[in-house]
């Protein structure tokens, strides 16, 4: 199991860090869902006490990234194909707000903060079929930099919180329903798997990244909207590409 490290320059609490620790490999997919998370393993890799681990999943079970049931304990809360498409749907309802709000508000720093954000992700933009496991989880950290960026200036706290709690969610039903399988198809060479690679490069690409950078400068409030909801719906493409032999996410995680 992976170590992570919490990028916060306030001293954290045994709880607060555990629970940055267990979300962090949660969102990532390290720790997979449907998989256990029995507290005396979870001690033994993370070098927390009971007390802060059990807190954590309390709290992880209210974001509802973790599951809880009394008689077989914690674990990773699943994923599905129909949650991956709702959570589409939540994340361009909100996502478009900030947006708008957002390039009405934004000013020259905002402007730098968006274009910073986009030539980071630039540096680390590399075809899907060459990632290593270290390079998606850079990339998929660099690319929701740059989605807040774009939504920085919004004056909305609430929806915000929102944005974050789906983005999460949205995460890690992307790695594991789209991109994994996308990839492992494509080492096993399964018939299929180029049109699931074209169509995972095109969700990756900076093109669309770099179209959407130019049209929120541009302050092409029309545009950009009508690109972000092209943009969302690139990954459900992905899914059903990916979905080469009709595995379902329980499938997954029983292989996990």
């Amino acid at each position: 199991m992976h170590h992570t490290v919490v990028d916060d320059d306030a001293p954290l609490t045994k709880t607060e860090a555990a629970y940055h620790h267990l979300r962090r490999d949660i969102l990532a997919t390290r720790l997979m869902p449907g998989q256990p998370l029995r507290i005396a393993a979870l001690r033994d890799a993370y070098g927390f006490g009971w007390t802060p681990l059990r807190e954590a999943l309390s709290r992880l079970e209210a974001e509802r990234l973790v599951t809880a049931e009394s008689n077989r304990g914690f674990a990773v809360a699943p994923v599905s194909r129909a949650e991956l498409e709702d959570l589409s749907k939540a994340r361009l309802a909100v996502e478009t707000t900030l947006l708008e709000e957002s390039i009405r508000k934004g000013d020259a720093d905002w402007e730098a903060a968006v274009v910073t954000a986009h030539y980071r992700l630039s540096r680390c933009q590399i075809p899907a079929e060459g990632l290593s496991d270290d390079a998606l989880h850079e990339w998929v950290e660099r690319h929701q930099a740059f989605h807040e960026a774009l939504l920085s200036a919004a004056d909305a706290t609430w929806l915000k919180h929102f944005y974050t709690q789906i983005w999460g969610q949205l995460c890690r039903h992307h790695i594991f329903l789209t991109v994994t399988p996308t990839l492992r198809a494509a080492a096993g060479a399964e018939d299929g798997h180029e049109a699931a690679i074209a169509a995972l490069d095109a969700a990756m690409s900076l093109d669309q990244h770099t179209q959407l950078m130019e049209l929120a400068l541009d302050r092409n409030l029309e545009g950009v909207l009508a690109l972000m909801k092209e943009h969302v719906g690139l990954t459900v493409d992905v899914f059903t590409l990916a979905d080469l032999d009709g595995a379902t996410a329980g499938d997954h995680g029983k292989q996990a």
